[in-house]
């Protein structure tokens, strides 16, 4: 037995490991000949931010409600994206991000390397801009720092000058502040923890940059360079501010759009250069249930201004590329993706995961027992669907059409338990195994408009005689979703009618898990999640 025990532990330490280099079997960018493909990543990981720190390249992303929250992915050549980390396991208040927090919560951030450490500039549009910072992107991150409090202050971006001196450009919510297309650049002070109220407008956007937002802030060849998306997210375009003033005045000039191609936005980013002195343009997409996914495009300079794309239609404007040869980084490395398929034999939560709030401690455990458990929690009051439930486990949509399966076993201990497999957004659909008067019924729940707190519907519910039981989503284009089950993984039933996925607030559908109850008392059933594979 102790033998026994030994080797299962290295088995479940080789397991992890095998966790964080990991290939999709539904999108891989990198094309195997020395090209991409575009997205790069086709996940909702929305305004992203990149750094280069010598060989290593550190994206962060908006996360909004969802928790734990400013995923850290690593790549060594900008197309092939390991996520290793999130910077901030819990949003701050506490006692605001234990329940969901619909379209609040992590806006765009900024992620830079000064001085031997990582920053994080982040901003809640509810409370203000805050900070955080690391010298290990992989490891633990400080607490947040409130630099600047107020609402409606988003999208900051921080400069270290050659002077010492450290300068914010940010932007503003019309929700929350009630001014928008604006641009404002402040200094701050020396830690960067502490704007100084010297804010200075450097765009006014109303007139030809309508709905211009998330600055970046850089310097080059002596000119200070903001760079920054206008027009709106589905529809927008690139604009380039730059000045020989930190303050200004700016000049302007359109750089990116959608041209001629089917890349719509193309909405904000971030700009690095290689290793070897290569330029590339990181930007978003939004496209709906998917969410906002993330292209990657070569940029030059010519005469102190970047192109970006290339300008297919020979109108000065570049576009998005579909396919192109990969940053040259001085090396080839091997394909690599965020993880998508968990089969839970690692005591750890696998990264792909969130939770829709602040992660209670009784939400769910991983094991060492090849599965994780979830229990089954109550509602909030008055709820009439799972809109404001905090409890989900949901990770990204991976790619455009995939099929997931997944084998589950539920633990019902009282009548009105239920568990379910998820396709959440602000309408959803589930397969529902819920217990009532001490048999099991399965069932297909759809729900829409959930965000207007409107009832859930049930069709094709069926007594079933296992707790446990196989599930499975089909998504095809468009984001249709078809449901089905097994008793035996090898012939599945279809269940309920087709379903469209929708977006959730400012983020992307989700697929995952529910265990819910009616009530609280001194027990609860349990979900026990054994694998999910997705497959093409």
């Amino acid at each position: 037995m102790r033998n026994f025990l030994i080797i299962f532990g290295w088995l479940s330490i080789l397991s992890l490991s095998a966790q964080e280099k990991t290939v999709s079997k539904v999108w891989v960018a990198d094309n195997g000949d020395g090209t991409y493909t575009n997205p790069i990543l086709h996940s909702d990981y929305s305004d992203p931010d990149v750094v280069r720190v010598e060989d290593d390249y550190y994206m962060t992303a908006s996360s909004f409600t969802c928790s734990p929250s400013l995923p850290i992915l690593h790549s060594k050549d900008l197309v092939n994206w390991e996520l290793v980390n999130y910077a901030l396991p819990k949003q701050v208040p506490l006692e605001v991000f234990d329940k969901p927090q619909h379209g609040n919560g992590v806006w765009a951030p900024c992620i830079r390397y000064h001085k031997d450490e990582y920053y994080i500039y982040y901003p809640d549009p509810d409370f203000g801009i805050y900070m955080i910072k690391t010298k290990d992107p992989k490891g633990a991150w400080s607490e947040p720092v409130l630099v600047k409090g107020g609402k409606g202050l988003i999208d900051p971006t921080p400069l270290w000058d050659d002077d010492g001196k450290v300068y914010l450009a940010y932007a503003f919510a019309g929700s929350r502040a009630g001014i928008k297309s604006l641009l404002v650049v402040c200094s701050m002070n020396a830690e960067g923890t502490k704007t100084n109220d010297d804010e200075v407008i450097i765009i006014d956007g109303h007139k030809e940059e309508s709905t211009i937002e998330g600055p970046k802030f850089y310097k080059r060849n002596g000119y200070y360079y903001i760079f920054a998306p206008a027009g709106g997210v589905p529809t927008g375009w690139q604009t380039i501010l730059r000045s020989k003033s930190v303050f200004g005045p700016y000049e302007k000039k359109k750089v990116l759009h959608q041209g001629n191609t089917d890349i719509n936005g193309p909405h904000q980013g971030a700009w690095v250069t290689t290793q070897t002195g290569e330029d590339w343009f990181f930007h978003f997409q939004d496209i709906d249930a998917y969410g906002r996914i993330v292209h990657l495009q070569p940029m030059t300079w010519e005469n102190d201004w970047p192109v970006m794309g290339v300008d297919q239609n020979n109108d000065g404007i570049g576009e998005p590329v579909a396919t192109f040869k990969k940053p040259n980084v001085g090396k080839t490395y091997p394909i690599v993706t965020p993880p998508d398929s968990d089969e839970f034999n690692a005591p750890k939560k696998g990264l792909q995961w969130q939770w829709h709030a602040n992660p209670k401690v009784y939400y769910g455990f991983p094991t060492s027992l090849g599965h994780f458990t979830m229990y089954c929690r109550p509602k909030p009051d008055n709820s009439k669907n799972l809109h404001d439930v905090p409890n989900l486990l949901l990770q990204k949509f991976p790619a455009e059409e995939f099929t997931a399966t997944t084998k589950i076993t539920f633990n019902a201990r009282h009548d009105n338990e239920e568990v379910g497999f998820l396709i959440m957004g602000l309408d959803y659909s589930y397969i529902r195994l819920k217990q009532e008067e001490g048999s099991l019924y399965l069932s297909h729940v759809i729900c829409k408009d959930a965000d207007k707190n409107k009832a859930e519907s049930e069709t094709d519910k069926t007594k079933i005689n296992t707790n446990t039981i196989y599930f499975r989503v089909k998504v095809s284009k468009g984001g249709i979703c078809e449901f089905f089950y097994s008793l035996n993984n090898k012939k599945f039933k279809s269940i309920g009618t087709p379903f469209t996925a929708r977006e959730g607030k400012w983020i992307g559908a989700k697929i995952g898990y529910l265990a819910l109850r009616e009530g609280v008392i001194h027990d609860a059933g349990s979900l026990d999640i054994d694998w999910i594979r997705f497959t093409k």
